[in-house]
Parts: structure tokens; sequence; C-alpha cells
């Protein structure tokens, strides 16, 4: 019954989220036209609502956070993080936007947020911060972002482009893959790309904002420059580690110094307002306690992204003798396993990472398409619909489902998660792989 293979979903396919994103943004249609921006109160086109903004970040967000191997487990570090936010936001122009605050367990170096005030920042930022003001100023620039208002800007500029071109052909291409044609498979496309990339009169204004609301909650104007230096240094020194920051946040040296000026200026009487560098310090002791197994882990991506997976396996495997139990290693190293057809040492790294983290859909992706390629259907279903209650919303998932159906020979249960998806999704392999059976099956005429 299965003499094919899994069919592979082509770098050029729509993908799952840029799919949560145009139906979020069809559903908005063009009644809203023009609203009065919430910081310069001017007119601005604005084809979304506030509520349709916040409607969009619970779409979204969620599979941003699991892309990036969900929230970290400390939750400690979590609420720290969350205090701090949430504390700045008191003093934004949109106090009263759900804003929460997170850290997540991807490594590479990125800050982002979602349109409804979900801001969520890596470990692989926060072992680079030097103190609580240099965090402000990182959820500071981000609250920016959402207060301004410019994915929802962003967001409306594409939907009168679409009305006008009459398609969906200018989201074609959008969206790379680090891995290659497994990576939509595997659930590693990021969202922040495609809902957050800034221009740099956008990153101009989020800066500004930003060291605003830091200097106001009561921290001092020197942790924005910290911030940019930092920046400036892992843009030179690190650059593969922060490449994906400055794509959806160009840098320029203008930026730099125009910060810089603005703290010594407007804002220098808060100079000598506190850093809290030893509470910042306290905060994530336990996480810089990982930083040479992190740092592996960096590596490892590194190579992954040059399709060395021999290198790549490598590094994961260091990072993991130094910290067994992280489930954003043992995702990685499953990944490497699956990109290389290792199908059951890909399996072994996604159980293990279910019993690290089992609140976290991922690795049930992970664990279900490895035991797609050994044939344990079954089981893989049963990762498959874990993973749906986990995290619904996914198309991938459902084709998924439907193909595991069709593997145990439930020809009815098949048609049923088939048909779903193609109510989703009516372009790629996977579509043509369900359309194709439907017909065979005597469904579709």
């Amino acid at each position: 019954m299965h003499n094919n293979p899994l069919p592979i979903i082509k770098s050029n396919d729509m993908t799952r989220r840029q799919f949560l994103w145009l139906t979020s943004i069809s559903a908005a249609g063009l009644m809203s036209g023009c609203a009065t921006n919430p910081v310069t109160g001017k007119q601005q086109l604005m084809l979304l609502s506030e509520d349709q903004e916040i409607q969009i970040d619970k779409k979204n967000s969620p599979h941003q956070f699991s892309a990036d191997y969900g929230k970290v487990q400390d939750k400690a570090l979590n609420n720290y993080i969350n205090n701090t936010g949430k504390k700045m936001a008191a003093h934004t122009h949109r106090a009263n936007m759900p804003y929460s605050f997170r850290a997540v367990n991807a490594t590479y170096v990125n800050a982002y947020a979602f349109p409804g005030g979900s801001i969520a920042v890596t470990r692989g930022i926060l072992l680079s911060l030097d103190n609580e003001a240099e965090l402000a100023a990182l959820l500071g620039h981000e609250l920016g972002h959402v207060n301004a208002r410019h994915t929802a800007q962003q967001m409306s500029k594409g939907v009168l482009t679409q009305a006008v071109v009459g398609g969906i052909s200018v989201l074609a291409g959008t969206q790379g893959s680090m891995y290659g044609q497994l990576a939509s498979q595997l659930g590693t496309i990021s969202a922040g790309a495609l809902l957050a990339s800034y221009s740099r009169d956008n990153e101009r204004e989020a800066d500004a904002l930003g060291m605003q609301y830091m200097v106001r909650t009561g921290y001092g104007s020197q942790g924005f420059i910290g911030l940019m230096d930092l920046l400036q240094s892992l843009g030179k020194h690190k650059p593969n580690a922060i490449e994906l920051m400055f794509a959806t946040h160009p840098m320029s040296e203008e930026r730099y110094k125009t910060a810089v000026n603005t703290a010594n200026t407007k804002y220098k009487s808060a100079q000598k307002q506190p850093l809290y560098r030893e509470r910042y310090m306290d905060n994530t002791a336990r996480l810089r306690a990982k930083k040479e197994a992190i740092e592996e882990m960096q590596k490892g991506d590194k190579e992954m992204a040059r399709r060395k997976y021999g290198d790549a396996e490598a590094h994961y495997s260091k990072a993991l003798k130094l910290a067994p139990g992280d489930y954003a290693g043992l995702a990685m190293m499953s990944i490497c396993q699956l990109v290389q057809k290792k199908y059951p040492a890909g399996r072994r790294y996604a159980e293990k990472a279910k019993k690290v983290y089992p609140q976290e859909a991922k690795a049930y992706h992970l664990a279900g398409f490895a035991k797609i390629h050994t044939k344990d259907f079954e089981e893989a279903y049963k990762d498959f619909s874990k993973y749906e209650k986990m995290l619904p919303g996914n198309p991938n998932i459902i084709f998924f489902e439907g193909y595991c159906q069709e593997g145990m020979q439930h020809k009815k249960q098949a048609v049923e998660q088939y048909h779903r998806y193609l109510q989703l999704v009516q372009q790629g392999d996977y579509a043509k792989h369900a359309y194709r059976r439907l017909k065979e099956w005597g469904y579709y005429k």
C-alpha cells in the first residue's frame, strides 16, 4: 500500500505558517481602513483591528515557541523575565494589551514579538547579556514594535499588495530553510522571519520607544548602549549566531550612533539609574551553568546550515555529554539523525526528548516522523494525535495522521484526514498525494 516514499515539501510551497498568516489576514478583509497610531497619534493605513492582532498572535505564537523548543523549563527564570517585561509594559502606549514574556530553549541569538504582545527571548541572547538593564532594553525594543503596530502595518501593506495583484504570489519564496526540504516536515521553520521582518525605520522607532520605556521603568539608559555594543560585537565575531536577528532586526552604524546619542542627550539624567547586574546574574545562574553545552549546540546548528551533518552530530554529542537532559539538545540531535535518514536513532533521541519535556509538542512531531519512516504507523499516529491535541492548527500533522491511517489500512479514517488537509492546503506534494488517494478510492472525481 505504501510503495511510494513519503512526499517531500518543496521549498517554494506555501508553509504552514504562511497559510496561517494568510488565513488570518483574509479574515480581516478590507474593513478597517485607516487608524490612529497609538504612538504618533497620526492616521495610518491599518487593515487590522486590535482584536485581530491579538487573534493572529494566539494562532501563531504557540507554533513559533514550539519551533524554538518551547519555553525554558526553569520556572524561576521565566517568572523573572515575565515580571521584568510586565513592569515595563505598564509604561507603554498600549498598556492594555495582553503582554506575556518568556525565554525559549532555542540557542540562536534573537528576540521577537507577535502583534498581540507575546514576546520571547532565546537562551542564546540571554547568555550574552550582562545585566538586567540590557534585558530591559531588549524587551523594550520588542515592546516598541508592538506599540507602534509594526507587524500590523506590514500585514496591512501585504493585504493591499495581494488585493492589487489578486493572488498570494507575494508570499512565495519568503521562507528559507537551513535543513533543506525536510525543514517543513520537521517543524524547523521559524515564523519570526515571516511575522517580523522590520524596516530600518521600524527599528529606529522601536529603539526610541524601547529606551523611553526602560528609562520610565527606572533603568539606566546605559543599558541600551550596552545592548547595542553587544549586538555590534556579536555581528563582528559570531555572525552566524546572530544572522537571524539581523535579518529580522536590521542593524546599521547609523542606528547604533542614534541610540548612543539619545542615551547621552535626551536621557542623560537617566545614565546613573541602576543596571541591576547582580540581580541578572543571580536569576540566570542555572542557565549560565549550561553555557558550554549551548555553545556546542550553536556550533552544531552552524554545521547543519552548511549541511555538514557529521560535524553537527559531533557538536550535539558534546553538548549532550555536558547537559544530558537538555530538551533542545535532544531534539536537535534527533533532527540531525532524521536529516541523515538514520530513523531509528532519530526516534531514540525524540523519545528521550519527550520524557524530558512531555508538555512540549515538537518531540512528538519528530518521534512520529521517525516512526513513519520505519513503518510503525500505529505508534506514529499516537504521536501525531498527541501533538495535535497540544498544538492544534498545523496542516502537516493532519496529513501525517492521514498517512498513518493509510499505512494501517484504515481507509475511512485516512479519507477523513486527507479531506481535512485538502480543505486547508491545495498545493504541494502532500496535497497531490492526498488528492490522488481520494481519487483512487472513489471519493473525488
